[in-house]
C-alpha cells in the first residue's frame, strides 16, 4: 500500500509517496522552502505544491513542528503563532481539494518509523527519538508505545530552552565546531538522560546523516546512542504510516 507522506519543518517542507510496507519513498522527495511568515495558508499552499508536483491523489499524512491532538495544533515553536487552534487536518484537506489528511508532531512520525522500520526496530523498554533541526523534537516510546507530543526541545537547559542551546540552527548561527557543538548536544542529552533513563537514544534530523563527526565526540552517557536509519526521511514515512493507519 502506499500512501503520500509531508514533511513540514521550520525551514523546508518535503513530502513523497510512500510504500508502507516497506517504510521507504518510492520516488525522491520533492522539497520547498518553508515560507516566512509560515502561516497557515502560507504552509497550506507549499503543501499543496509538493503533493501536486506527483499528482497524487489519496490519502495524505502530515507532520507538524508542534503539539497536536486530533489534528487541532496547539504550539507552534518554528511557525506563525497564527497556527495555534488551526484544524491542520480539515484546512490542509480543503486546500488539497477534499483529500483525507492526518497531522502529527513531526518527531513523534519520525520516531513511529524508526521504531517500525529503522533503528528501534524490535526494542523493548524506553527509547527517545531526538531530531535536531530548527529545533529539537523528541518522540519517546516504551515497549515500543508511543508517548505522544512530548516536546523535549523546550526543556530548560542553563537557562534557555534546549532547542535554543543545542539544535542545528544554534550550531550553524553561530558557527559553531562539530567539537564545540557535540560538547553542547552531551550536555542536553545528559539532562534528558537524567529525566528519563532511556535504554535509546536515536539521532534523527537532517544533521544524522554526518553522525560519524559528531556522535564519537560525546561522553558520558550510558544509553546506547545510534543514528536513525531512515536520515531525514524518518517524518515523510512516519506521516504517511499514520495517514494509513500503520
Amino acid at each position: 500500500m502506499n500512501v503520500f507522506g509531508v514533511d513540514i519543518g521550520g525551514s523546508g517542507i518535503k513530502g513523497a509517496p510512500v510504500d508502507l510496507e516497506r517504510g521507504e519513498l518510492i520516488e525522491p522527495r520533492h522539497k520547498v522552502l518553508t515560507p516566512h511568515p509560515a502561516t497557515p495558508d502560507g504552509v497550506a499552499e507549499c503543501v499543496a505544491q509538493v503533493v501536486d508536483h506527483f499528482g497524487w491523489s489519496g490519502p495524505v499524512g502530515a507532520t507538524f513542528p508542534g503539539v497536536v491532538t486530533g489534528s487541532t495544533i496547539r504550539t507552534a515553536a518554528n511557525v506563525d503563532k497564527a497556527w495555534v487552534g488551526v484544524d491542520a487536518g480539515a484546512l490542509l484537506g480543503e486546500r488539497l481539494g477534499g483529500m483525507g489528511v492526518t497531522v502529527l508532531n513531526d518527531a513523534d512520525a519520525a520516531g513511529v518509523a524508526e521504531m517500525t522500520h529503522g533503528a528501534g526496530r524490535g526494542r523493548k523498554g524506553t527509547v527517545i527519538m531526538l531530531t535536531f533541526g530548527t529545533g529539537i523534537g523528541s518522540a519517546v516510546f516504551i515497549d515500543g508505545r508511543l508517548v505522544p507530543n512530548t516536546e523535549l526541545g523546550h526543556l530548560e537547559l542553563h537557562g534557555h530552552e534546549a532547542e535554543k542551546y543545542a539544535s542545528t540552527k544554534v550550531k550553524e548561527d553561530k558557527d559553531l565546531s562539530w567539537q564545540d557543538w557535540a560538547h553542547r548536544v552531551q550536555k542536553y542529552l545528559a539532562h534528558v538522560e537524567m529525566l528519563f533513563s532511556p535504554e535509546l537514544f536515536i539521532i534523527g534530523g537532517g544533521v544524522s546523516r554526518k553522525a560519524d563527526k559528531f556522535l564519537p565526540l560525546i561522553e558520558g552517557i550510558r544509553a546506547e546512542m545510534v543514528p536513525a536509519e531512515l536520515r531525514n526521511d524518518a517524518g515523510i514515512v512516519g506521516a504517511a504510516m499514520a495517514a494509513g493507519g500503520r
